[in-house]
């Protein structure tokens, strides 16, 4: 897989978010887009995985061949603060349904996902009940345990203690290795891992 940015440029009305961005991530690689809060980071994200349309430059997805933007959802994996879990769901059924649209990651069904979690206890509690740890774990383990050749993550330790920090720094050494990896973050914690490093201040 590849994602291509030629002069890559989003803005909101007259403000500028990031410009004049060229570069490539590939399949094999780590990419972390690094920056303060609000620097643009998740906006970065969004252009990348075909939710907002570049204001200038192109941006191209391929695999054996060019990838339309309307179909590249079928190739990515995504979880971010911003995207909220199905709350009257159980913990079972909320992997039902998003793995009624994606694959199993090899060697993972719901079962090995719940125990992953460490939620057996939890499997039949509705997702509003759940702490914030909680929903942050389940939102990662969704989406690096879906069998998706690219993966991103946005802000991933977001409401995640200690503990949680290395069960997820756990889940990417073994879930990462074969995917086109993009974090957008400003913890190294999260990052520390990624071989390729993009300041979205290199682009105002």
């Amino acid at each position: 897989m590849k994602i291509a940015l030629n002069n890559v440029g989003r803005r909101f009305n007259k403000e500028w978010i990031f410009k004049n961005l060229s570069t490539e991530f590939v399949s094999g690689k780590s990419y972390a887009i690094l920056g303060p809060n609000g620097s643009g980071k998740s906006t970065l994200l969004s252009v990348l995985t075909g939710s907002l349309t570049p204001s200038e430059g192109e941006i191209t997805f391929a695999d054996s061949k060019e990838i339309p933007v309307e179909n590249i959802y079928q190739y990515i994996s995504l979880a971010a603060p911003y995207l909220e879990l199905i709350e009257t769901f159980t913990l079972k059924e909320i992997i039902e349904f998003h793995f009624k649209f994606k694959n199993f990651a090899p060697g993972i069904d719901a079962k090995n996902l719940i125990t992953l979690l460490g939620l057996e206890k939890s499997a039949n509690k509705e997702i509003k009940y759940f702490s914030s740890g909680m929903k942050q774990r389940t939102k990662l383990a969704l989406a690096c345990c879906s069998d998706s050749p690219i993966l991103f993550l946005d802000e991933p330790t977001s409401n995640l203690d200690v503990q949680g920090i290395n069960w997820y720094q756990e889940l990417i050494e073994k879930f990462t290795k074969e995917k086109l990896t993009i974090i957008g973050s400003n913890q190294i914690q999260e990052y520390e891992f990624c071989s390729e490093h993009i300041q979205i201040f290199d682009y105002k």
